[in-house]
């Protein structure tokens, strides 16, 4: 009997990877975005392994503790273990980080490690969010056909913490390469942009570019009374 392996994650630019991989490989695989279809997979299938791509709720613990499940940090753990890495990462003043796959364990980010690959953190969230997504998928055929024991973290770890909606709000004094950074750092699907108020307009930035004299962006503006 072949073995099954359930890829899971929220974001649909992964779905498009995934199918692309089906089409490569083969197999049996599945694919859910949602808590109740993961449980709903995971009665059927008896997987291997379960991929957490990116997963916005909390696994249950009847599930990594039966199942060996992968999750991806953007991060050279045991730093920055923790939410809204890619966030903190560029605030930090980081151009190259670490993506990591990381055996599911009971504390966040603190299980071991399979393996790290080297990200750039150039471009857009949504650029950097696809460049991890295609090198996930890249150990995620590693990981099945290697099958790697992982080695437990090494170093005293450092932590991030989630970034809330009303943290958007762009920085009064800063430079333009602290701007350019600031907005693009959450210009990506289902983010809360960059953003600043001025009366009851709510001004929101996205496509940052970096010049010589300054930032240019696009701008969309949203009216309190009209919300």
């Amino acid at each position: 009997m072949n073995a099954a392996y359930v890829v899971a994650s929220c974001k649909s630019w992964h779905k498009e990877r995934y199918d692309r991989m089906l089409e490569e490989h083969g197999g049996e695989w599945y694919w859910v975005s949602s808590p109740n279809e993961l449980m709903d997979c995971i009665r059927h299938a008896r997987p291997r392994y379960v991929f957490f791509l990116h997963w916005n709720w909390i696994v249950p613990v009847e599930i990594w503790t039966k199942y060996e499940c992968v999750c991806f940090h953007m991060t050279d753990v045991p730093y920055g273990r923790g939410g809204s890495p890619l966030q903190n990462l560029i605030l930090a003043g980081h151009s190259q980080t670490k993506l990591t796959a990381l055996k599911m364990v009971g504390e966040v980010d603190a299980g071991p490690i399979y393996t790290k690959k080297p990200l750039s953190l150039d471009g857009s969230a949504e650029e950097i969010y696809l460049r991890a997504g295609e090198l996930s998928f890249e150990v995620i055929r590693w990981i099945v056909d290697a099958e790697p024991e992982p080695q437990e973290q090494q170093g005293e770890p450092t932590f991030f913490k989630r970034r809330k909606p009303d943290q958007s709000l762009l920085p009064e004094k800063c430079s333009s390469k602290e701007v350019y950074d600031f907005i693009r750092m959450l210009d990506a699907e289902g983010y809360p942009r960059a953003f600043i108020k001025y009366g009851d307009m709510r001004i929101e930035f996205s496509a940052a570019k970096l010049n010589a004299d300054g930032v240019s962006a696009s701008v969309n503006i949203f009216f309190e009374s009209e919300e």
